[in-house]
């Protein structure tokens, strides 16, 4: 990481600034910074035995087709009610499908119905609207779908010649899917096939491979076609996702990398806990070397930046440096969590998932909201008693602060929504028009669990950002049900994958999901949470994005993630043990050095993942090196209404920001969370031309160094310092090492060559350079 900054020679015009030349070498810099092994190239995985693999598949007809258990999965195989064909909304041709099948007695009306029953002939099935589209009989503007002497013609004209009967309540229910193998390892040029079982109510187990959709999580790695079967086109690993009647099934696939690593290198890295060994296991598994531990300086000032968003002072790195303790790195991890910055970090860290903004609420009520949270942060309160509190919240929006969770998101539909995407991490919207066609998710569950919130009243404050005090009571009533547009009716209110309530309940029914929710036994609940914490540290989530947590986006470490989550639920959701476990391991410790054998390397943490600071971290972390704050005067309220603020007295970090709407036009342009919707794509860490052009001549930096009262004024101010002294104060509190013996002669000549007239342009180039290079702007 050691990178000598680049200054050229000085002129007597004015101070050094860097030409076009040198802000192509920034925008190179951002845009490609570490992309030796960090943005790892295509993936590939390794050889199955052929034992393995699966039989040929054999099809038999079947003695009595049902319409939800065989036609309509054939319907969707052959993407007849897909969004792009009948299953559109205004569906095709007068043809209107519900997608994918999640409306069966509806699908079934629409069949042999709709339009006088003219697309069903039972007398002369060979006649039926419904086989001569898709067979080309016809003409049909979805082309062939349909072959006359297929399986799937001979189970629709079946069912048609029997009558073309209807779903009905005596028909078996499809309880889970089966795929088969549930691991798969490759080699190269090698292809294997998957197959995908049904589990029915009546017993029966049938082999749906036929009609399954197949999708693979990383195609740079392995593909798959329409009938299972898999290709290798990388390295690396994959999950085959299968889908059928509305139920979703894993398979993972491996293919290992091409690298000779004696079995030792593994045995003998050094494991501190459970992170470690099965971090080293999936790295064995892909043939990926562990790099080494990083040295002390890198490691002070990622602890620091991933902890408490701050970088060490000076006399900080120095101290650490020189302990000469075995246990140096626990005791600083022990500090770090218990500083006073800890808690300003977190809280506004999970101020994203909470969305406090005043864009949103009233000044008052944000605060209230903020206090309420960072109370829970700074007692450490464990995080499903936080969760709990938010759910089942009552009373007046400035007094209980949590009940402004409710403010923001006030229909049942959107806080079933928002509380299954901020603490379990799925995003339900989808199913709220129609079956989710991503995850399990039904319409049936989706009104099922907003009808827990049908009963939630408020009254005072409407919730226009704009208008009113912001002072609203949140009360429960006695009565009221949430109807589902599709069946007219009410839901059990019931929370997903939970059990219902009575609706003649007398019970708070948040209580009810609550309960459900912060369950030990909910995998999703702690799931979610270590996935976001484990996020923070390492750069990137075990599933990315960190709250796309579907069946479907599988973690990339699927053993490491239980296992972070049941540490979760074994320490009662204490949340800094997790982080401290995360802090000790040799995988968190890890340098971020690049080794031929894991190069390719972009998510199995075989190395340090190096990655831009977020938007906060990087304004705090300038400020506290200039030596100069910045001033937070202004927020930007609903509708472009621009307004003065006190609130937040000169020397406020960023990450003391409670209110996102805040006006900071670096945040803005760095990726700030705009906390509009429960969404960790609201945060951008991606360099960008903008970032580069404000780092290089934007005000941001160039203003608080030239300020009479910077970082580079109290250098000089002191006449006993040394250029020597100067280059190495530079060095400790931006990159947090001391220069190397190289970069400090060739700055030292430099700045000598400015002579006293030009010194103090000389040392402010300095700290320009330092501060725009990849080592500062990175974490690393």
């Amino acid at each position: 990481m050691n990178q000598l900054p680049r200054m050229t020679k000085r002129f007597k015009t004015g101070s050094l600034r860097p030409n076009f030349l040198v802000l192509c070498v920034i925008v190179f810099s951002l845009n490609f910074a570490f992309t030796a092994g960090m943005l790892g190239q295509n993936n590939r995985v390794e050889n199955n035995p052929a034992e393995n693999q699966p039989a040929a598949l054999k099809f038999s007809t079947l003695e009595s087709p049902e319409f939800t258990r065989h036609v309509l999965p054939i319907l969707s195989k052959l993407g007849c009610n897909s969004g792009a064909c009948h299953g559109a909304l205004a569906g095709k041709g007068g043809f209107r499908l519900s997608l994918n099948g999640y409306n069966p007695k509806g699908d079934h009306f629409t069949i042999t119905q709709q339009s006088l029953g003219r697309r069903i002939e039972i007398s002369d099935p060979g006649r039926s609207l419904i086989l001569t589209k898709p067979t080309g009989t016809l003409p049909h503007k979805g082309g062939l779908r349909l072959e006359t002497d297929s399986v799937e013609y001979k189970i629709l004209s079946d069912w048609i010649a029997k009558g073309a009967l209807g779903p009905s309540t005596a028909d078996a229910k499809l309880l889970k899917l089966e795929v088969e193998p549930k691991t798969i390892v490759l080699s190269p040029n090698e292809s294997a096939n998957v197959s995908v079982f049904a589990h029915y109510s009546d017993g029966k187990k049938e082999n749906v491979t036929r009609w399954a959709k197949f999708d693979s999580s990383n195609t740079p790695v392995v593909d798959v076609d329409k009938d299972g079967t898999l290709s290798v086109v990388g390295r690396g690993e994959a999950s085959i996702v299968v889908w059928f009647s509305s139920l979703l099934e894993v398979s993972r696939v491996q293919l290992q990398f091409p690298n000779e690593i004696a079995p030792e290198v593994f045995k003998n890295a050094p494991k501190r806990n459970f992170i470690d060994e099965l971090v080293l296991e999936k790295l064995e598994q892909l043939r990926l070397a562990p790099s080494p531990r990083c040295d002390d300086s890198t490691f002070i000032r990622r602890a620091f930046l991933d902890t408490i968003g701050m970088l060490p002072t000076p006399k900080e790195v120095q101290d650490f440096q020189s302990n000469q303790s075995q246990n140096k790195r626990d005791e600083l991890i022990d500090g770090l969590l218990q500083r006073e910055e800890f808690n300003d970090y977190w809280s506004y860290r999970w101020s994203d998932v909470f969305l406090i903004s005043g864009k949103r609420l009233r000044p008052q009520a944000v605060k209230a909201y903020y206090q309420w949270l960072r109370k829970k942060i700074e007692t450490n309160a464990p995080w499903d008693q936080v969760v709990r509190e938010v759910i089942t919240a009552q009373g007046s929006s400035y007094t209980n602060g949590a009940t402004n969770f409710f403010a923001l998101h006030q229909t049942p539909e959107d806080m079933a929504e928002n509380v299954s995407q901020a603490f379990l991490g799925l995003s339900i919207g989808c199913a709220k028009c129609h079956n989710h066609p991503l995850e399990k998710w039904t319409n049936d569950q989706y009104y099922a669990m907003a009808n827990l919130f049908s009963r939630v009243r408020a009254k005072g404050w409407g919730g226009d950002a704009r208008n009113g005090d912001g002072l609203r009571t949140l009360f429960l009533a006695t009565n009221g049900e949430l109807i589902q547009p599709l069946t007219g009716a009410a839901q059990p209110p019931t929370p997903l994958d939970g059990k219902p309530l009575e609706f003649d309940d007398p019970t708070d029914r948040r209580e009810h999901l609550a309960d459900w929710l912060t369950s030990p036994e909910n995998p999703y609940f702690s799931r979610s949470v270590a996935n976001r914490i484990w996020a923070n540290f390492m750069g990137r989530g075990l599933v990315e994005n960190v709250d796309d947590m579907r069946t479907s986006n599988p973690a990339t470490n699927e053993p490491l993630l239980n296992a972070l989550a049941a540490h979760l639920s074994d320490n009662q959701f204490d949340l800094k043990t997790l982080m401290r476990e995360i802090l000790r391991s040799e995988t968190y410790q890890r340098s971020s050095e690049v080794l031929p054998h894991n190069k390719q390397d972009d998510r199995f943490y075989s190395r340090f993942l190096p990655r831009r600071l977020m938007a906060e971290v990087l304004l705090d972390a300038i400020s506290q090196v200039s030596e100069v704050p910045t001033a937070f005067v202004k927020i930007e309220h609903k509708g472009a209404d621009i307004r003065k603020t006190t609130e937040y007295p000169l020397g406020t970090r960023a990450t003391e920001l409670y209110d996102s709407a805040v006006l900071s036009s670096f945040l803005s342009k760095f990726g700030r969370n705009s906390r509009d919707i429960v969404c960790e794509c609201e945060r951008t860490n991606k360099p960008s031309l903008v970032q580069v052009l404000h780092i290089a001549n934007g005000s941001t930096i160039n203003e608080k160094l030239k300020s009479k009262k910077s970082c580079v004024d109290i250098a000089i101010s002191k006449p006993t310092t040394s250029n020597e002294d100067i280059i190495r104060e530079a060095f400790l509190k931006t990159v947090a090492r001391e220069p190397t013996k190289h970069e400090s002669n060739q700055l030292l000549q430099i700045i000598e060559q400015a002579g006293a007239d030009d010194r103090r342009s000389a040392i402010e180039d300095l700290y320009w350079s330092l501060m725009s290079s990849r080592e500062f702007l990175f974490q690393h």
